[in-house]
């Protein structure tokens, strides 16, 4: 699918820059190839956080959460959404090291 996203990208940022297309619809299209956050159950959140190696109080430190959050989290207690998700996809897919 990022394959597919990627080819329709670059195919309307050719026809943007060509002037075969607006402003506008370049950016609906841009909207339109953005992925969709990924959601996370405890057990990966546990995961993500253990191959860190960072205790919940600097891992929450890192996403701008309180400690308490995290461990709501882990236990399965709340899901992440928002800025959170996209966070934890970063985290997960680079390493803590992205957010530094």
């Amino acid at each position: 699918m990022k394959d597919l996203h990627d080819a329709i990208h670059e195919m309307a940022e050719g026809l943007y820059n060509a002037g075969g297309m607006d402003k506008i619809t370049f950016r609906q299209i841009e909207m339109l190839c953005i992925p969709s956050a990924k959601t996370y159950s405890a057990e990966q959140i546990k995961a993500i956080r253990a191959k860190t190696k960072t205790s919940r109080t600097i891992f929450a430190t890192f996403l701008n959460v309180k400690p308490s959050t995290v461990e709501h989290w882990e236990r399965g207690l709340k899901k992440p959404s928002g800025p959170s998700l996209r966070l934890l996809d970063v985290v997960d897919r680079k390493g803590i090291e992205a957010l530094c």
